[in-house]
């Protein structure tokens, strides 16, 4: 038995910074917190959670969206957290086109946004925030309690049930109310039989598989077209 907790959201929002606050109240509980960190491109964030002392595997997507990276690897990963004996399994990953979302159901899905950012932005989140269980705002000590609230109603019109956690990820505020929260969460056996929560987009197009040439000559596959208005 296991729980698995999805922490995604855009690049530099303090995934990782709010992940280590958790790891330490996770263990002052008596739990074995392992991560799996997954990078587009480049990723040092490993060293980082070797240095905390965590059971750490990173994958790089290179040229695969992320997110079809990490669905494809789920049996894998899972095989190496019990290697490693943890009963909760921290997967770290980037949102890339804010289409896709490799949450499933077993797993417990949260979104990271940051606070300072656009009210606007949690509407263009896609269903890495709408199917989200929880989600976590960062950087809070930087906005006002007024434009807090603007941001947390912006998220509540995405998604009206899912729990917020406002978090100061410097300096530890809010974090122990967001690790009570996966203290309760449900564990699982396995993740045979599992569904992603929503689909992932159509492909696979010719630049998927490396065509460089532009040009309608060129397109195969699934081939999205802009709708051009008549021009009077």
């Amino acid at each position: 038995m296991r729980k698995i907790v999805l922490f995604s959201g855009s690049s530099a929002v303090g995934k990782t910074a709010v992940l280590l606050w958790v790891i330490d109240c996770l263990r002052l509980q008596g739990m074995h917190p392992a991560v799996c960190k997954i990078d587009c491109v480049s990723g040092e964030d490993e060293a980082v959670f070797e240095k905390a002392g965590v059971p750490v595997v990173a994958g790089i997507s290179a040229d695969i969206c992320p997110d079809h990276y990490l669905v494809s690897n789920i049996p894998e990963i899972w095989s190496w957290a019990d290697e490693v004996g943890s009963d909760v399994l921290l997967v770290e990953t980037a949102g890339l086109c804010n289409r896709c979302s490799p949450a499933t159901r077993s797993m417990v899905s949260g979104c990271v946004i940051d606070a300072t950012a656009s009210c606007k932005a949690p509407e263009h989140l896609g269903p890495m925030l709408s199917q989200a269980d929880f989600v976590v705002l960062t950087k809070i000590d930087m906005i006002s309690q007024a434009e807090r609230e603007i941001v947390c109603s912006a998220v509540s019109d995405v998604n009206p049930d899912a729990e917020v956690f406002a978090v100061d990820a410097l300096a530890g505020y809010g974090v122990h109310a967001l690790s009570r929260y996966i203290e309760s969460a449900p564990s699982v056996e396995t993740y045979e039989g599992d569904v992603l929560r929503h689909p992932m987009p159509a492909g696979v197009c010719s630049y998927c598989v490396g065509e460089c040439r532009v040009g309608a000559a060129f397109q195969q596959g699934i081939v999205g077209k802009i709708e051009f208005g008549k021009v009077s």
